[in-house]
C-alpha cells in the first residue's frame, strides 16, 4: 500500500512557535501519519531569502522552487507568502519591480538588496548554530552528571 503521489499536502499548525503556513506533506489514508515538521520561528524568511539568493523571482516562482527543492515535503500558501514578501521589502531586505512571467503574465519581481544578504548571512549564522547546538544534544551518548 502506497503512497497517493498526486495529492498536494496543505499547511496548517497547532505549535505556538510554528508559522500557520508550514507543515510536512499530506498523508494518504492508507500510510501510517508522520510527524509535522515543526519549524523555528523566522524559518519563512531564511527559506525566501535563500531561494531569492539564486537570482530574482516573482512570488509564485519563491513558492514553486522551494516546494521542489524540498520535493513537496513542505509547502508554503500564497497568504503567507505574499505578506512575508512585503514585509521583508519594507525592511529593506528585497527589492521589488514590476516585470513579466514567462507566461507574459504581469508580477512583481523580488531581488535580494544589499541588506538582504547582509539579512541572510546572518540567518544562515544563526541556523548553522542552532543545528550544532541542536546536534550536540540528538548524538549525546548519555546525561551529563
Amino acid at each position: 500500500m502506497g503512497r497517493d503521489v498526486t495529492q498536494k499536502p496543505t499547511l496548517s499548525a497547532t505549535v505556538v512557535s510554528k508559522p500557520k503556513n508550514l507543515r510536512s506533506s499530506a498523508i494518504s489514508a492508507l500510510t501510517m501519519p508522520t510527524p509535522e515538521i515543526d519549524l523555528v520561528r523566522g524559518t519563512l524568511d531564511l527559506l525566501i531569502l535563500k531561494t531569492l539568493s539564486w537570482g530574482p523571482m516573482h512570488g509564485l516562482a519563491v513558492l514553486r522552487w522551494i516546494e521542489q527543492t524540498t520535493r513537496d515535503q513542505l509547502q508554503i500558501e500564497e497568504g503567507a507568502l505574499y505578506p512575508a514578501l512585503h514585509r521583508m521589502e519594507e525592511k529593506g531586505w528585497l527589492d521589488a519591480e514590476w516585470g513579466y512571467t514567462e507566461k507574459n503574465r504581469k508580477a512583481k519581481f523580488y531581488r535580494l538588496s544589499a541588506r538582504g544578504r547582509k539579512q541572510l548571512a546572518s540567518e544562515l549564522s544563526r541556523w548553522a548554530k542552532y543545528a550544532d547546538v541542536v546536534g550536540l544534544v540528538l548524538t549525546a551518548e548519555r546525561a551529563a552528571p
